[in-house]
């Protein structure tokens, strides 16, 4: 997958994430930032569950699922 292709699936899926776990986004490099990284716990915790998920659609669903657990984590450990 191309780098820019990787910046918009970050993007998007780091401002859903923000939206569906707080109700707003972290601005553009942000969004990046925890899409990003929400992509590959998501491909580490759909690997560990046997699913996979190809092209566009299955890269966004994968990166959301993993920033919205980045972000639970996250809001756990500020709370502690």
């Amino acid at each position: 997958m191309g780098f820019i292709a990787w910046l918009i699936i970050g993007g998007l899926a780091g401002w859903i994430a923000g939206n569906i776990m707080r109700g707003g986004g972290f601005g553009i490099l942000g969004n990046i930032g925890v899409g990003v990284v929400g992509a590959v716990l998501g491909g580490f915790l759909f690997g560990l569950l046997g699913l996979e998920a190809g092209g566009f659609i299955g890269s966004l669903v994968t990166a959301i699922v993993g920033a919205v657990v980045l972000l639970w984590v996250i809001s756990k450990v500020k709370q502690s």
